[in-house]
């Protein structure tokens, strides 16, 4: 019985394994880069648009967001980013 178990779980796990892959690739990547000038961003340094949430590499890239956000917004999907949500 055990052993019955234990390959139900193996075969669960195996088969789930890819399709675990395909939604998390079908989601976008998570926004890593500046969508100004490309720097790595910094977490504290974002602006809320329309229930999303762009990071930054440093202010002054924000300050250019906030003139044009469709644009940037439109860049990050563009490139598959999966753009944060603003929180609650």
């Amino acid at each position: 019985m055990i052993a019955l178990c234990v390959l139900v779980l193996f075969a669960v796990v195996t088969l789930a394994g890819p399709v675990l892959a395909a939604e998390q690739s079908a989601k976008g990547t998570p926004q890593e880069y500046c969508p100004v000038m490309g720097g790595k961003i910094d977490k504290n340094v974002y602006a809320d648009y329309e229930g999303k949430r762009v990071y930054f590499c440093c202010t002054s890239c924000k300050q250019e967001f906030l003139k044009n956000p469709e644009k940037y917004i439109q860049k990050l999907e563009e490139e598959g980013v999966d753009i944060a949500t603003t929180p609650k």
